[in-house]
């Protein structure tokens, strides 16, 4: 009989130990500190789709968009949520060496400059001659040069200063810079936070209306994950996308869920964002039209052009480099949910 028990001990211990082998890990780094946008990441841990597709999945905070690609490719991360446009300079510049976009999320880019009302800096060109603050991680402030070129200005012309992440409104605020490069996403709700108007006390300028229609922010993946592991990279994607359309159907459960993960975080403002950014990059006319993750290939083939021009890269990369619809589950299962009145 003690036999029998021991042998049976050994069975349930080869079968743990080999169900956990199976599972594949992955480490996620999101773009920035943990806010109301990451709720899907989180949910998906939480409800167990990860664990479903056979994943585990550890997730960190980031140090800015761009960082998300050089993250991946030091071997410190397989996956995150990163932008677009840096994957791009880093394709042209190492070809097979940068992440891939498995799931783009938002197809508008929140890339805007920001200043007082009252300022003098009207457009663009403005910014010659006059200071402007930005993270140097920042994904606004690796496409500056590119803005510049296609508004007629001298990028040497700006007075960049290098501000913390956390100080830039302050410092837009106590005039120690004329304006500030920003990730719309990020600095509206901390402006909503100081108890400023957002719209009525400052002054927007929108990359995208200045010539720069470009994609944001995805899911991306390191080359070696989805070549080596394609269905882990295609159930990350499933659960992630699952994620999504459950957290807009119900904004006050993912909130409520994030705060038990980061109980510092305010509920109020961490919700007001995830509206705000699904409203304004997500749930677009072009998401509506070809479901979420998905792009225009023509749309993304231009964008790789007018970054290839603006940076003077060395060549560039083929849309199929950069983005990757092949690990998108099918478009029924990726159309954006109307939120609740």
């Amino acid at each position: 009989m003690l036999r029998l028990i021991g042998a049976l001990a050994c069975c349930v211990l080869l079968f743990v130990s080999s169900a956990s082998a199976q599972a594949t890990k992955i480490r996620f780094t999101l773009d920035w500190k943990l806010q109301g946008i990451h709720a899907w990441y989180y949910w998906a841990k939480d409800k167990g789709y990860f664990k479903a597709e056979g994943l585990d999945v550890s997730i960190d905070q980031g140090e800015g968009s761009a960082a998300t690609v050089t993250r991946i490719m030091s071997g410190a991360y397989d996956a995150g949520f990163g932008d677009e446009n840096a994957v791009i300079q880093t394709a042209a510049q190492k070809p097979g060496e940068a992440p891939v976009m498995v799931y783009m999320i938002y197809s508008r880019a929140p890339f805007a400059l920001l200043t007082k009302a009252g300022s003098a800096v009207k457009t663009p060109k403005d910014l010659a001659g006059r200071k402007l603050g930005t993270p140097p991680g920042g994904a606004s402030f690796k496409l500056l040069p590119l803005l510049a070129k296609n508004n007629g200005i001298e990028v040497s012309s700006i007075n960049v200063t290098n501000v913390a992440p956390n100080l830039q409104e302050q410092m837009l605020l106590q005039g120690q810079v004329d304006a500030i490069a920003v990730f719309t996403a990020t600095s509206y709700m901390n402006l909503v936070s100081l108890k400023l108007d957002p719209d009525k006390d400052f002054r927007w300028l929108y990359y995208a209306d200045s010539g720069l229609d470009l994609y944001s922010n995805g899911v991306m993946v390191s080359p070696k994950l989805a070549k080596e592991k394609p269905e882990a990279v295609k159930g990350l994607v499933r659960a992630v996308n699952r994620a999504v359309r459950e957290v807009m159907a119900d904004p006050d459960a993912a909130i409520e869920l994030l705060a038990k993960t980061e109980p510092l975080i305010n509920k109020d403002i961490e919700k007001r964002r995830l509206l705000y950014v699904y409203k304004t990059l997500i749930d677009t006319p072009e998401a509506r039209s070809a479901g979420l993750g998905d792009v225009d290939d023509a749309r993304l083939t231009k964008s790789v052009d007018i970054i290839a021009q603006a940076f003077e890269l060395p060549r560039k990369p083929g849309a199929s480099e950069v983005f990757d619809r092949s690990f998108l589950p099918a478009k029924p299962e990726r159309m954006p949910p109307a939120l609740k009145p």
